[in-house]
């Protein structure tokens, strides 16, 4: 083993083929509840009045179709051994499916860090509202794109001024995803922002484009930025 490793020779790990494991929803606790009841409390709203939104019908009937075989597969074989597997087809919906939103939350990630982030440093920023608003954004996404727009350029302006810069000499990116539910499934209407920690300084005859990043930010700070996103969204 001393004379391999004198000679650069290493051990090559043995490869081991990925093996397929078809997901199985109708076993886990959130398909049995949804499949149990789900029956009785649609035929209990409609008896109330107010029958369920049809998107949200077809959320809960995609679901309960989603990953199982008897509702459609694919026969996907081997070229190597002509091995064959049955890969169910999925619903693909991006309400409370924790496969789908699983692969979906994968994939955007790849994508954001592959092809959308520079490599610099980023911070998250959360933004929660109050409980009228968020059925307000709820009720008009037009009412929602606008806030959204106020935030970013709050938080943009911020930044470039904690860089010491201005609006002329330097600009940030960041990139926004809207949550529209609390862990309970609740409505709660927030943005998930991933902002540049630092802003790029333009570049001038005598530099490039160059990056800058921002020293600690204090809580007073944040506070103080927090009031004015909040007097400007209730203008």
């Amino acid at each position: 083993m001393h004379a391999a490793k004198s000679l650069g020779i290493h051990p090559q790990p043995t490869i081991v083929d990925a093996q397929y494991e078809r997901h199985t929803p109708e076993s886990t606790l959130l398909y049995q509840i949804i499949e149990s009841n789900y029956p009785a409390f649609q035929l209990m709203i409609e008896a109330q009045g107010a029958p369920l939104p049809l998107h949200v019908q077809e959320e809960f009937d995609a679901y309960l179709k989603c990953g199982r075989l008897e509702h459609g597969f694919l026969r996907v074989r081997c070229e190597r051994c002509s091995d064959e597997k049955l890969v169910a087809f999925s619903c693909k919906k991006r309400g409370f499916c924790p496969s789908c939103g699983g692969m979906r939350m994968v994939e955007s990630a790849a994508h954001l860090v592959d092809k959308v982030f520079p490599d610099q440093p980023m911070r998250q920023w959360v933004l929660s509202v109050p409980y009228p608003l968020r059925l307000l954004f709820a009720r008009e996404p037009k009412i929602l794109s606008d806030v959204l727009g106020i935030v970013h350029r709050a938080i943009s302006s911020f930044l470039i001024k904690h860089a010491s810069e201005t609006n002329k000499t330097a600009c940030t990116g960041a990139v926004t995803l809207i949550q529209r539910f609390g862990s309970a499934l609740n409505l709660n209407i927030h943005f998930h922002m991933l902002f540049l920690d630092g802003v790029y300084v333009k570049p001038t005859s005598k530099s490039g484009l160059r990056f800058k990043k921002i020293s600690g930010l204090t809580p007073s700070e944040i506070q103080s930025l927090t009031e004015k996103i909040s007097a400007r969204v209730m203008c």
